[in-house]
């Protein structure tokens, strides 16, 4: 599992040397409007990433860095809380280097992780209230709000919504249409 790849995008495990960029993205006020707050250094976050190789051999737990086919990095997106028969999703941050269709296409790459690799049949998905952008995307890929708290939104993806829907999905990215 160490590379996915997609029709423009590719999937990467990520390693201690990603930490300045995963850094960089979640202290850049672009792009961390909607994430928990980030207060250590660069040497946290490699550390942060060392520690959670652990995981990642575990199985409990899998972070990607996305990657354009030219290997110019345009995002992050994580997997954890991997259990049972559930897995969470989230971490997701798309960068200025993103192809067109890369949030439609990173969301089913990942989640193809989840659900196809690992087998897995529910994922759990939760966005801040205000992020009006994020929960479009989600409802449109199919999620179900589960349930809301004055902060977020929490909602389920089932792997057999996912089924359905890759086909369709893949039709999109493969088309010229944008749908991210």
């Amino acid at each position: 599992m160490s590379k996915i790849d997609g029709v423009q995008l590719s999937l990467r495990l990520v390693q201690p040397e990603d930490a300045p960029y995963i850094h960089g993205l979640r202290t850049d006020p672009t792009y961390n409007g909607h994430l928990s707050t980030v207060t250590g250094t660069v040497e946290d976050q490699r550390s942060w990433i060392e520690a959670y190789r652990t995981r990642e051999a575990a199985g409990s737990e899998y972070y990607f860095v996305i990657e354009r086919k030219d290997g110019l990095r345009c995002g992050v997106v994580r997997l954890y809380d991997i259990t049972g028969d559930q897995f969470t999703w989230g971490s997701w941050i798309l960068d200025h280097n993103k192809p067109r269709k890369a949030a439609l296409e990173s969301a089913v790459l990942s989640f193809g992780v989840g659900f196809d690799t690992l087998g897995l049949d529910m994922a759990n998905v939760d966005v801040r209230v205000e992020n009006t952008h994020a929960e479009a995307f989600y409802r449109r890929l199919g999620m179900t709000e589960a349930h809301r708290t004055q902060q977020d939104i929490f909602f389920i993806y089932s792997r057999a919504q996912f089924a359905a829907d890759k086909l369709a999905h893949m039709d999109v990215l493969q088309s010229g249409s944008n749908n991210d």
